[in-house]
C-alpha cells in the first residue's frame, strides 16, 4: 500500500508532469487563461492518461516486448493516446459544444501532449507494474489538473492587475510559470534555493 502511495505522490508533486519534468507546456500555457477551459483540459489530460497507461503497458508487456517489436513502442504508443483522445473529443463535442469550443485547437493537442506520452514511457522505463502504472498514470493527470487550475486562477487575477503593456499576456505567464516551477521544486525537495 506504501508503495502506492509513494507512486501516487510522485506523479501528484514530485515528478509533476508541467512544473518539474516540463511536458505538457503547450497546453499548460494556451488553456490556462480561463478556470472552465483549463479544468475541461485537465479532466481530459487525466482520462487519456489514466485509460491510455495501463493499455499501453499491456501492449508493451505482452506483445511489443514477447515479438521482439519493442523498438515500435513510440509509434504504438501515440496511437492508442490518439484514439483515447479522439474519444474524449468526440464527447466533450457532443456533451458540452461550449467548452469544445473553448478548448479549441487544444483540444486535438492532447494526442501529441509529451505529458500523457512520458507517462506512458516512464511506466515502462521504471519497471512498474499493472497496477503502479494505472495509479501513476492517474496521479500524473491529476497533478497536471492541479497545475493547470492553479495557473488558471493565477492569469485570471492577474488580467485584473495593473501590468506593465509588456508584460501582458505570454510574457506574464511564462513569469508566473517558471516561478510556480521553483516554488513547486523547491517545496517539494527537488532542488533547494
Amino acid at each position: 500500500m506504501s508503495n502506492y502511495l509513494s507512486i501516487f505522490l510522485t506523479g501528484l508533486f514530485l515528478k509533476n508532469f508541467v512544473l518539474v519534468m516540463f511536458l505538457g507546456l503547450c497546453a499548460f500555457f494556451g488553456v490556462s487563461k480561463e478556470t472552465k477551459p483549463a479544468l475541461g483540459m485537465g479532466v481530459t489530460v487525466t482520462a487519456v492518461m489514466t485509460f491510455a497507461t495501463p493499455i499501453t503497458w499491456a501492449l508493451y508487456h505482452h506483445i511489443l516486448k514477447p515479438l521482439d517489436l519493442t523498438y515500435l513502442w513510440i509509434m504504438t504508443f501515440i496511437l492508442i493516446i490518439a484514439t483515447f483522445v479522439e474519444m474524449a473529443e468526440y464527447i466533450i463535442r457532443k456533451t458540452s459544444p461550449g467548452l469544445y469550443r473553448t478548448m479549441g485547437i487544444y483540444l486535438p493537442l492532447v494526442a501529441s501532449n509529451c505529458a500523457i506520452l512520458g507517462a506512458a514511457l516512464l511506466n515502462i522505463s521504471w519497471g512498474h507494474t499493472l497496477a503502479e502504472s494505472i495509479v501513476f498514470g492517474f496521479s500524473g493527470g491529476l497533478g497536471f489538473s492541479l497545475v493547470m487550475l492553479i495557473m488558471s486562477g493565477i492569469r485570471e487575477r492577474m488580467e485584473l492587475a495593473d501590468v506593465p503593456v509588456s508584460f501582458k499576456g505570454a510574457p506574464l505567464a511564462f513569469i508566473i510559470g517558471g516561478l510556480l516551477s521553483m516554488v513547486f521544486m523547491h517545496y517539494f525537495g527537488v532542488f533547494r534555493i
